[in-house]
């Protein structure tokens, strides 16, 4: 069991009036994550599964009177899979409106559905929270520092999903099963994707274009689709915790990309799985985009977990100077490179330095990659 950097997060919301939701993938361990939270509390856990029916019949169509039967003062409510409720939103608030000194729990894997339902019904009600696949310093806390070093190009080629960490050897057939059976498994099931095989081709055709610009008109003349038809997917695959996008910071140049922006996948083992590429990195040409892709989502992990809040963006201009990842927080740019070979010479752009001078820049390696991932300080 590795335990989860969020789990000590959560615990410090635990009954303080407030329901807790809990986002991220399926399979990234967030029913694992609420067992080991539940086993630390004085009540037992009153658990609901969104994918059984009998537990969809008995939550949908929920009101007060039968809220206050259900969950008694006190009680450690848990309701996984919210999303495939008829009306997530509007049942947790009337469980959680209705049920005095109780700690309402519920899960998604799939933010689309469930987001836009609590925004408008559970304001001022809840603390949302988002767990990723393993993390380096969690791997780090549960096998130390030399092992993670040791199975870092592992981790790059087959991702840190736990089932994937946990059967080592089999790593293939755990993404082929992964990528199969849940990777589309929301997105189809919740919203109207009428061209399930354009969804399919677009997946594949950003798994090929990770750390490059990414144009909408491009990637539909490609797939033989309109352009807003690859909008709206990209949208759906983001908010299904497949890919997420990195936009383009802009504020002092004319010759600054404006409004670009870059597609990375939450977990490289997915990206690897969707080509049906897992060679050695010594026999790949994707290998700087690999632990670009990587770095940017262990970062975001840590600043995730540790609470932080950072504007986040790529760098570049029309003469094709460009930066990987800069943050902003307290008034500061902070930039940075990714390569994988340590010897290779990196230099801040000039044109950067001159516009933005208060700025840092770190380059980050296999040798120096210890502190950007295990821990972000203000």
């Amino acid at each position: 069991m590795i335990k989860r950097s969020l789990q000590s997060v959560i615990e410090k919301y635990i009954f303080s009036g407030k329901s807790i939701i809990l986002f991220g993938p399926r399979q990234v361990g967030k029913t694992t994550l609420l067992k080991e939270i539940s086993k630390r509390q004085i009540e037992k856990a009153i658990w609901f599964n969104g994918d059984n029916i009998e537990d969809r019949t008995l939550l949908n169509g929920i009101n007060s009177v039968k809220a206050k039967e259900l969950f008694p003062s006190g009680s450690f409510v848990i309701i996984d899979e919210a999303q495939r409720l008829e009306n997530a939103g509007l049942t947790l608030k009337i469980i959680h409106d209705s049920c005095d000194g109780i700690q309402l729990i519920a899960t998604g894997s799939s933010s689309f559905e469930l987001t836009d339902k609590i925004k408008e019904t559970m304001t001022g009600r809840k603390w949302s929270f988002k767990l990723y696949p393993i993390s380096l310093h969690e791997l780090i806390e549960h096998i130390g520092f030399i092992d993670v070093i040791r199975t870092l190009e592992t981790r790059i080629i087959y991702g840190s999903y736990p089932e994937v960490i946990n059967n080592a050897g089999k790593e293939k057939n755990v993404l082929k099963e992964l990528s199969n059976d849940y990777l589309y498994k929301d997105v189809f099931s919740l919203k109207d994707v009428r061209k399930p095989e354009i969804l399919e081709k677009l997946v594949k055709a950003l798994a090929f274009q990770i750390g490059n610009q990414v144009s909408s008109r491009e990637l539909a003349n490609l797939i033989k689709t309109d352009k807003n038809t690859i909008d709206k997917y990209i949208y759906l695959l983001e908010e299904a915790y497949i890919i997420f996008r990195l936009n383009s910071f802009s504020r002092n140049l004319r010759n600054e990309l404006k409004r670009s922006k870059k597609i990375y996948f939450y977990d490289t083992g997915i990206r690897n799985a969707v080509i049906g590429q897992f060679s050695p990195l010594e026999l790949r040409n994707d290998t700087g985009a690999l632990w670009e892709n990587m770095m940017i989502v262990e970062r975001l992990k840590a600043i995730e977990y540790g609470q932080h809040y950072r504007n986040v963006y790529f760098w570049r201009t029309n003469r094709q100077q460009e930066i990987d990842f800069i943050e902003e927080y307290d008034g500061r740019l902070h930039a940075y490179e990714f390569k994988w070979n340590p010897a290779k010479k990196v230099k801040i752009p000039l044109t950067f330095r001159k516009a933005y001078p208060d700025s840092s820049f770190d380059v980050i390696t296999k040798d120096n990659f210890y502190k950007f991932v295990n821990g972000v300080s203000d």
